[in-house]
């Protein structure tokens, strides 16, 4: 009697188990958005439960999902937006309680979960890129160089200052593209050039500073001057397409002498 007992609760136990697995099984959302290796990133925003946007990235093991604000996973350390929040906030307290935070100091382990949380949104800055999310991709960007510059300030070792610094160029790069695409999605190619220019500058600085980055080759300054000459060939109107869109500003305002003459113009471009 006993026996039998034990078994059926054993059955018992097993089916719930067999429904929890089931529960947490997400084979069915994987299958409904299949993993195409021909493609760079698979990326998509989707409506969460709660209302907000979730911005999803396809892995070939599984999807990375992340907020769209706040801290990628939607976790507030100790209750702030963000551990570099949070940090941050310690810093500015004890520059007004004593005048300076320099005594203020990162160990080995405040590095890394500083660093990890970094990685996060890195990974959204990708999918913001995929997106064409421009601006949030600049937000994010500018977030993790804020992040290299407390490092720097606050970090006791330098080898944790290093661990950070070696990726300043590259996304200072990704900050510049996040704001040249912007510009050019506005059809703003001027502002567009002038963004590249300065991200060049910049990135040029900090590669002429003493420190570990004085030996590496210089591939964003490369990349970037590269698309400068493509952007400037492509946007840049020709001849004709300049004359073209004088003519129809002529014919507009019924300046018919000034779109007589623009027609002779175009006529002695096609001679």
């Amino acid at each position: 009697m006993r026996l039998s007992f034990l078994n059926k609760g054993n059955e018992m136990l097993w089916k719930k188990k067999r429904k929890l697995w089931g529960k947490y099984d997400i084979s069915p959302v994987l299958k409904s958005w299949e993993y195409d290796l021909r493609q760079d990133m698979m990326v998509r925003r989707v409506p969460g439960k709660d209302g907000k946007m979730k911005v999803q990235m396809r892995l070939d093991l599984g999807i990375l999902q992340m907020e769209e604000e706040g801290r990628p996973d939607g976790k507030k350390p100790h209750g702030m937006e963000s551990l570099l929040t949070y940090f941050e906030n310690i810093t500015k307290r004890l520059a007004v309680k004593q005048g300076s935070a320099s005594d203020f100091k990162l160990d080995k382990d405040d590095c890394y979960a500083l660093q990890q949380e970094g990685i996060q949104f890195y990974y959204r800055y990708l999918c913001f890129f995929q997106l064409g999310d421009y601006k949030r991709a600049e937000r994010d960007t500018a977030r993790n160089l804020r992040l290299f510059d407390f490092v720097k300030r606050h970090a006791s070792d330098k080898h944790n200052i290093e661990e950070f610094e070696q990726y300043r160029p590259y996304v200072m790069m990704m900050n510049t593209r996040a704001k040249v695409l912007n510009a050019l999605k506005s059809k703003d190619t001027r502002t567009a050039v002038n963004e590249i220019n300065q991200g060049i500058t910049k990135i040029e600085n900090e590669y002429e500073k003493d420190g570990p980055l004085s030996s590496h080759p210089k591939t964003e300054v490369a990349f970037l001057k590269n698309w400068a000459e493509e952007i400037i060939k492509r946007f840049t109107p020709t001849k004709k397409q300049r004359l073209n869109e004088e003519l129809r500003s002529a014919v507009e305002n019924e300046e018919f002498e000034k779109a007589a003459k623009i027609r002779d113009k175009l006529n002695k471009l096609k001679q």
